[in-house]
């Protein structure tokens, strides 16, 4: 997987994942995403990996949940569009993304914009509204 290109899908040249999300999922950058969209892009790919343990440890402990369901059988993650992004200030920031799966051979999108938090020089998922 490290050598293939990372499921976010960021922009070209496409990265491979050990040199885009699969940094802050393990080893000397596991979950120091630099950014709110880096952060954002990291989960979009935990959640294509299977990874909910990186999903959880990235969400806010405030609003975190104390577990996630797994995903149903089927469903494939198809890609991550960011909309937009927004710093509100050096803590805080949003990122309006659509996030696209299939299952059961119906097509679905996630329309979300989420809401972001920097603690300590981490950052983490705090909650969405969906679009």
């Amino acid at each position: 997987m490290a050598d293939e290109p990372c499921p976010c899908r960021l922009p070209a040249p496409a990265p491979a994942y050990a040199a885009c999300c699969g940094r802050y999922h393990a080893g000397a950058l596991a979950l120091q995403a630099p950014d709110a969209e880096s952060l954002m892009r990291s989960r979009y790919s935990a959640y294509v990996l299977g990874l909910a343990d990186y999903v959880l440890q990235t969400w806010h402990p405030s609003t975190r949940p104390e577990s996630l369901e797994p995903d149903p059988p089927g469903l494939r993650w198809l890609g991550l569009q960011i909309k937009s992004r927004t710093s509100i200030d050096a803590t805080h920031a949003s990122v309006e993304f659509v996030a696209r799966s299939k299952l059961g051979g119906r097509a679905h999108r996630l329309h979300e914009t989420s809401r972001f938090v920097c603690e300590n020089g981490r950052w983490y998922y705090l909650d969405g509204i969906h679009v």
